[in-house]
């Protein structure tokens, strides 16, 4: 496998204006059609959706994803649902529709914490019975917490697992569960690798609401000045250094944007990354940037 083709292409964009240095808003149809054919033209295979992303689905079930494997994942499973495996099966059920398709490569819990309530086995048990029938090929869970992934890895078999891994948040590397995954046999997807867009932002337009890190904003600048590189390629050439990373998702505003991605991965940086590091959630969670 190509470096390229290790690349899995995030669709949230064509269904959703989103990343902190989009300036563009949601693609356009025409737009996402000529990404995806960019993307196959380069071997890139899997194609990262969700429920929750808006239109994305119908987008992508309007256009030719044949040659994709898709990924999507469940939102919320509903406080007050007695049926658990119904209720999942008709969100497959309704996504298979939007998608066009009649089976998808994985689907991923996108709020995998429920598997710790009262209802989590049940939940789990819908999964399976989905892989089954066909309908799922691989099932598995979006993680954004490490403590909260490593409960569930050593109580629940996932076949495929997505979390987040860039220059800034090591943490799936630096706590040893990048190893305990693939001693697992787990897929692992990597995403945020341009941490939202904030690693790819220009340092004068970074907002002030991250100045408690100027530390580390100037150092990366700097790195990247000093050694001529682009802000994608040393993005790109962390997760890529790990052989144990199947697949890194990128997401792209443009095809232009997507074919300098692919350009990137195939001009990978060799001097040594700058150590950029932090564990302090408020800063590698996206979630949490609005609280700043």
């Amino acid at each position: 496998m190509n470096r390229v083709s290790r690349l899995a292409l995030g669709t949230v964009q064509f269904g959703l204006s989103y990343g902190i240095s989009n300036k563009v808003g949601q693609i356009s149809p025409l737009e996402a059609k000529e990404m995806l054919q960019l993307a196959s033209s380069n071997s890139i295979n899997i194609l990262d959706t969700a429920i929750d992303y808006g239109n994305s689905e119908i987008t992508l079930g309007n256009l030719n994803t044949k040659t994709f494997g898709l990924i999507t994942k469940l939102p919320t499973v509903p406080s007050d649902c007695e049926n658990v495996f119904g209720w999942v099966l008709q969100q497959v059920v309704e996504s298979l529709k939007r998608l066009n398709v009649n089976s998808i490569y994985g689907l991923l819990l996108h709020r995998p914490e429920q598997l710790f309530g009262s209802k989590g086995n049940e939940l789990y048990q819908a999964l399976q019975k989905l892989k089954d029938t066909g309908k799922v090929q691989k099932i598995g869970i979006s993680a954004n917490l490490y403590d909260e992934l490593e409960r569930l890895i050593s109580k629940y078999q996932f076949d495929l697992v997505q979390a987040p891994l860039n220059l800034v948040d090591r943490r799936l590397y630096n706590t040893g569960l990048l190893h305990r995954l693939k001693e697992k046999g787990v897929e692992v997807h990597t995403r945020s690798v341009f941490l939202q867009g904030l690693l790819l932002m220009p340092r004068a337009e970074i907002n002030t609401q991250f100045s408690k890190w100027n530390h580390l904003w100037n150092s990366w600048h700097q790195w990247l000045e000093v050694h001529d590189v682009s802000a994608v390629q040393a993005c790109l050439a962390y997760p890529l250094s790990f052989p144990e990373i199947d697949r890194v998702v990128v997401g792209a505003e443009s095809t232009s944007q997507l074919r300098e991605i692919i350009d990137a991965v195939n001009k990978l940086p060799k001097a040594d990354l700058p150590d950029l590091q932090c564990v302090e959630e408020n800063l590698i969670n996206p979630a949490n940037w609005e609280k700043l």
